[in-house]
């Protein structure tokens, strides 16, 4: 159960990263806002379930940690480059990261 654990909650925590990004470019309490926090619960319960995990009681502090580590590293990436005046921001963190790794676009001539 423990590596299924782990597996499960890095996972948690990888997906909540760009929801987490999402959210802190969302209004707060707005529609985007609700979906960034609510819809990778649907994740995290569909690997519970499909893991084989199921309810334990002790399977939900390591959930629950890693979904709002995940939240919370995204909103601070989001914040972290809005502070530093990075380029216009959009909600979306892999389409910048892809515009601050590629600046230039991705043509090598």
């Amino acid at each position: 159960m423990t590596m299924y654990l782990g597996i499960v909650s890095a996972t948690v925590l990888v997906f909540n990263l760009p929801f987490g990004y999402w959210r802190a470019h969302a209004g707060k309490f707005s529609f985007q806002w609700f979906i960034a926090v609510h819809l990778p619960v649907l994740l995290a319960v569909s690997l519970r379930l499909l893991s084989g995990l199921g309810w334990q009681l002790a399977t939900f502090p390591v959930l629950i940690g890693a979904y709002c580590i995940g939240q919370l590293v995204g909103g601070r990436i989001h914040g972290q480059w809005e502070k530093r005046g990075e380029r216009p921001l959009t909600a979306c963190l892999v389409c910048d990261l892809w515009k601050k790794l590629y600046p230039n676009g991705t043509r090598t001539h």
